[in-house]
């Protein structure tokens, strides 16, 4: 089964109590709620079915507490290719029933063995081979591959027509299993890393104990030879290890994606792990070690470190990019300003959260390039996007400024977030609909004077406006003046829009003109919007007012 802590996904309250139960088994897994329905999850989604399909695609076991039905439908379209699924189960929201419905070969028979026996019911399982046998034979647990999976299948149909079976190598999970064993049996279950051909009579099961180590970048081809080479098996392949000299060589994480497995990397001269390997030099460039049970990829040398910048967005949970989601559930350390760091939970307990003050931006970015540099998962917090008045350029003004070689291995990525503009443009209509610009009315960064001027040019060319830190306490004059050297290329009758704490609990939204707006209508949590020349407004039904900015200009086409 995967690694990646199950989601379980409630439709209404009435599903709550039964989930936190499940819970309880699985602390890491996190409750799903629809909005304005489910009180108390730890994340909310707004459409069920984009919400189970995004989960699935990510390879998160789902626990969807509703009925099956509902669930077949949405994830329909994603059902391409058996065994390349998550479990997935439909459990009745009042505990009576657990049916395991997808993930056959990644588990979902012990998921639902397990939240059944925490349940007090059983298992609606209805695979043939595990009812007889008590295990799934094509499912062999973590640390091992099985060979071949149509072979496999004509394998245990053979079984349940009640031939015996003998057991050749180690296979320790078998030993409770409901075979009918056999030193004579016709078929066998082989278990060992030597390269075999395949045949009907034999479920081949490879251990996951060779590793390749790398001094340089070679070709998947290259690998394929050593293993032939040394007659072992390509699906023992557990782990690639390589010199950190080639951390960020893109080749060689292609070459890891092409054998899909994980990329791990040590010193010149350090030993791999600490459990003794049989080495093999059969080609120049490759060299496999092979252990005599399965290996723990995490345990050989280290991963490279990776730094995901992100935006949380304007703080709406449904309003966080799938890619955000999923770097601060990949995390083991999650740095910023502590109200941010915050909203981006709920966290796991093994993950570490750094907050920090708002005005540390340098020393944070430091930090998360220390955290990285030594294998971890790191994540960078920022409200809105992180490229708008946010962390990205701080993290890559860090970079710049080191000569680190560590730092510079480093798997930075930015993830984009909906910025504060672009969340309070859309509850308004599309007052930002044409040419606009974007300006922080703080001098912290920079002085009053080019703001003014900056200003004094936007108005000019009649862009639409969109003020961040447009006042605060220490600049309380500041907002009075931008309005005035707006006005000097505006009319009074200029549509204005006043977001405060979009997307976040207690938000408003306000449309007003630029003759009427004052200072002591914003504070610091504020996005003014002011509207070029074209700017229109109209009456809504609810009453409330459209706002939008015409992509025409001039004459209407």
């Amino acid at each position: 089964m995967s690694r990646t802590a199950p989601a379980i996904v409630i439709l209404g309250n009435g599903s709550l109590a039964t989930a936190r139960r499940i819970q309880q088994l699985y602390p890491d897994a996190l409750i799903y709620g629809l909005a304005e329905r489910v009180d108390g999850a730890d994340r909310v989604y707004s459409d069920f079915g984009a919400n189970l399909r995004q989960l699935y695609q990510l390879d998160t076991p789902i626990i969807a507490l509703c009925a099956a039905g509902i669930v077949i439908r949405t994830l329909a379209p994603l059902l391409l290719e058996k065994g390349a699924e998550p479990p997935v189960l439909a459990v009745a929201e009042d505990a009576s029933a657990v049916v395991p419905l997808l993930g056959g070969l990644s588990g979902v028979n012990d998921l639902a063995r397990k939240i059944a026996a925490g349940l007090g019911i059983s298992p609606a399982i209805t695979t043939s081979g595990e009812l007889r046998f008590g295990t799934c034979l094509l499912n062999p647990p973590s640390g091992y591959a099985l060979g071949d999976l149509e072979l496999g299948k004509r394998f245990v149909s053979d079984l349940l027509a009640g031939e015996s079976v003998r057991i050749e190598g180690d296979a320790p999970w078998l030993a409770s299993a409901q075979l009918a064993v056999s030193a004579q049996a016709r078929l066998a279950i082989h278990v060992g890393s030597d390269e075999r051909a395949p045949v009907a009579d034999e479920l081949r099961i490879y251990p996951r104990n060779v590793v390749a180590r790398l001094n340089a970048v070679v070709s998947a081809q290259a690998i394929r030879e050593a293993l032939r080479e040394a007659k072992l098996a390509w699906q023992s392949l557990a782990c690639i290890v390589a010199d950190d000299t080639l951390m960020a060589d893109i080749q060689l994480h292609e070459l890891a994606a092409e054998w899909e497995v994980p990329l791990r990397f040590v010193q010149a001269g350090d030993d791999v792990c600490a459990q003794p390997l049989t080495w093999r030099n059969p080609l120049s460039g490759v060299v496999l070690g092979v252990a005599s049970a399965p290996l723990d990829p995490q345990r050989l040398g280290r991963a490279r470190g990776r730094l995901s910048v992100i935006g949380l967005g304007p703080g709406a949970a449904e309003l966080m990019v799938p890619a955000v989601k999923a770097a601060l559930a990949q995390a083991n350390d999650v740095l910023g300003y502590e109200t941010y760091v915050r909203m981006a939970g709920p966290f796991r307990p093994e993950q570490v959260l750094h907050c920090t003050d708002n005005r540390e931006e340098m020393q944070r970015a430091r930090h998360a390039f220390e955290l990285a540099a030594q294998g971890r998962s790191v994540v960078v917090v920022s409200s809105g996007d992180p490229g708008v008045f946010a962390m990205a350029a701080a993290v890559l003004e860090a970079l710049h400024a080191s000569s680190d070689p560590q730092w510079h291995s480093v798997e930075l990525e930015i993830l984009p977030g909906v910025s504060a503009s672009l969340a309070t443009a859309a509850q308004a209509g599309a007052p930002l609909g044409h040419d606009f610009c974007v300006m922080s009315l703080s001098d912290n960064l920079k002085p009053w004077s080019i703001i003014e001027k900056r200003l004094d040019l936007a108005g000019e060319a009649d862009l639409a406006l969109a003020f961040y830190n447009p006042i605060s306490r220490s600049r309380p004059w500041q907002l009075g003046v931008a309005l005035q050297i707006v006005a000097r290329h505006r009319t009074p009758q200029t549509p204005v829009v006043l977001g405060r704490d979009i997307g976040r609990p207690g938000q408003t939204l306000r449309v007003t003109t630029l003759g009427d707006l004052t200072p002591d209508q914003v504070d610091m949590r504020t996005m003014v919007i002011i509207g070029s020349s074209t700017t229109c407004t109209f009456p809504r039904a609810d009453g409330r007012e459209w706002v939008y900015t015409p992509r025409w200009y001039g004459d209407k086409p």
